[in-house]
């Protein structure tokens, strides 16, 4: 069993940056493939980033050349850089893990993601 705790989020103003947290308590965390996906209310869960090998990484169309998904697998946390905010990036953001990648990390709602955290809201105003 992993169990993922998110930290970072916050309410900021469109245009800022925040950086999201996910600490692991998996020693074998750099065995696992990671990432982050986010719930706006009202609407289903969608895969934001994920990190699957070590220089592999995959983002949602909507957060590309603003969010960076990043790991430290020393500390075995992984981090979401997230920039130039909108307000449409306003949702509940979670951290997953599973040890494969594939079609599962792209389903709607990713119900076959093994590992979730709590979630970490991220509130951004206009």
């Amino acid at each position: 069993q992993v169990e993922l705790a998110e930290s970072g989020g916050g309410l900021v103003q469109a245009g800022a940056s925040l950086r999201l947290s996910c600490t692991a308590s998996e020693r074998t965390f750099a065995d696992y493939v990671v990432g982050w996906f986010r719930q706006a209310p009202g609407k289903q869960r969608e895969l934001v980033a994920v990190s699957f090998n070590t220089v592999g990484t995959d983002y949602a169309d909507s957060v590309k050349g603003r969010f960076i998904i990043s790991r430290d697998n020393a500390v075995n946390t992984v981090f979401l850089q997230m920039n130039g905010l909108k307000p449409e990036d306003t949702a509940t953001y979670y951290c997953a893990a599973d040890r494969l990648y594939g079609s599962k990390w792209y389903e709607t709602p990713p119900t076959r993601v093994d590992y979730w955290g709590k979630g970490t809201l991220v509130t951004v105003s206009s």
